[in-house]
């Protein structure tokens, strides 16, 4: 449902001068709304914020269907009035809202699912917002545009008709990320054979490290991150836990548990 075109991309210093418009408004089909939500499992506990909303479906849907809250961003004054006016009319209006606000400029801390239908070169500008704002496990769904550097938890593709009089072709592509927490640095172990020193790389969502102990370092196996979820293999056991700011507690496969310290 939304801002398809930049006439021009405006630099990054002029964003904090004026408002951005994206380009002319075009809806979403309402099956890849629908599509969105069920990907991420939306429910009546989420927070669902959408930057570039239109005449917002996909938060009112998220309202309606799946029992969510949130708000939507437009820049455009017609479309806000016009969402606020239908979220009043389907009696959503005391959890849902929309308001007339730059993008790049709206808080988005709240959100714990964020939804994107911008050019790719919209979406990319929003990364760091993204990863600065949002916490550790937010979903963020976006509509046939990637977010560079990022590997999505879901990707699907889909064929459309509807998508026809929107971008000339039926593929329809919906990625789902999950926010990663911020691991990159030194960390203190406790583990259950000892203590040894964590050094994790992170590139986003990707993460490698080695572990010390007794002078010598081991390269960390199959190491994931998904949102808060820290895992890897060390030694032939697998180590999983709950990353809390600078703070891991977690548990060994076979038997015990593990928790480690952020050093720097």
């Amino acid at each position: 449902m939304r801002l398809l075109a930049l006439a021009l991309l405006l630099p990054l210093a002029a964003l904090a001068d004026k408002p951005v418009d994206a380009g002319p408004y075009v809806p979403s089909p309402q099956s890849v709304v629908s599509k969105m939500l069920e990907y991420a499992d939306v429910g009546p506990t989420d927070f669902l914020v959408d930057l570039g909303s239109g005449d917002g479906r996909i938060v009112r849907t998220a309202a309606l269907v799946f029992g969510a809250s949130g708000f939507g961003v437009e820049i455009k004054d017609e479309l806000v009035r016009q969402a606020n006016a239908d979220a009043q009319r389907e009696g959503i209006a005391d959890r849902v809202k929309f308001v007339k606000a730059d993008l790049f400029k709206t808080d988005i801390s709240r959100a714990t699912v964020l939804t994107l239908y911008l050019l790719p070169e919209t979406v990319n500008l929003l990364r760091d917002k993204l990863l600065a704002e949002l916490r550790p496990g937010t979903r963020v769904l976006s509509h046939d545009y990637p977010l560079s550097g990022w590997i999505p938890e879901k990707y699907v593709q889909m064929d459309l008709e509807e998508k026809v009089q929107i971008s000339g072709v039926t593929t329809t592509l919906i990625y789902l990320y999950v926010v990663p927490a911020k691991v990159e640095g030194r960390w203190t172990a406790s583990l259950p054979g000892g203590p040894v020193t964590l050094d994790l790389k992170q590139q986003i969502t990707r993460v490698s490290g080695t572990a010390r102990a007794k002078g010598g370092d081991v390269a960390l196996e199959n190491v994931a991150l998904r949102g808060e979820r820290l895992s890897f293999r060390l030694a032939g056991k697998t180590y999983s836990g709950r990353v809390q700011g600078a703070a891991i507690e977690g548990a060994v496969d076979s038997g015990g548990a593990w928790n480690a310290k952020r050093v720097r």
